[in-house]
């Protein structure tokens, strides 16, 4: 796991957090921004997974080209 990886699953995690206890608290402004966090932390997840699967694919590449 990279660390962009890790930050969005974090974001995500407190967004989600925010937006039951926003939810709960019948404040719908807050409910809403825990949402939007939510969801860009899930946005940063996957471009931390594009950029494992390009690191994993440079890798088997630049091993491809040493064999002899």
């Amino acid at each position: 796991m990279n660390e962009q990886q890790i930050k969005g699953k974090l974001k995500e995690g407190a967004g989600e957090v925010q937006e039951h206890v926003g939810r709960a608290l019948g404040n719908e402004e807050q409910e809403m921004k825990g949402h939007a966090r939510e969801q860009e932390g899930k946005v940063e997840k996957k471009v931390g997974d594009v950029k494992d699967a390009a690191d994993k694919v440079q890798d088997a590449a630049d091993k491809a080209v040493r064999k002899p």
